[in-house]
């Protein structure tokens, strides 16, 4: 049986708002058999949900736990600074356009 290499930090940055417990598992560089034990024996270090047949994790839970949520929301962060595609963007103290009231 192998293995499947851990996820990196940008990796886990880019999981879905609902990983499924499978993502979690890499995450976590843990084994399947590992993973799902945990979660039967309700011992699984973050909070598990279950949809029908399938166990997902709370991407913020997940983050919280790996001490990945200043990262992320650094990268947030300076995603949102920079306008690589020269797109508009609201300035900080820019005029604001004002409809004119003066009527005629």
């Amino acid at each position: 049986m192998t293995t499947a290499a851990p996820l990196t930090a940008a990796q886990v940055a880019a999981l879905p708002a609902m990983p499924s417990a499978l993502q979690a598992f890499s995450a976590l560089n843990i084994g399947e058999t590992l993973g799902y034990d945990l979660i039967k024996a309700g011992e699984f270090p973050i909070e598990v949900v279950k949809f029908g047949r399938a166990y997902r994790v709370r991407k913020t839970d997940l983050l919280s736990f790996l001490g990945l949520a200043e990262f992320v929301a650094a990268e947030v962060q300076s995603a949102a600074a920079t306008t690589d595609d020269g797109a508009p963007g609201v300035q900080p103290k820019a005029p604001s356009e004002q409809p004119d009231t003066t009527s005629k």
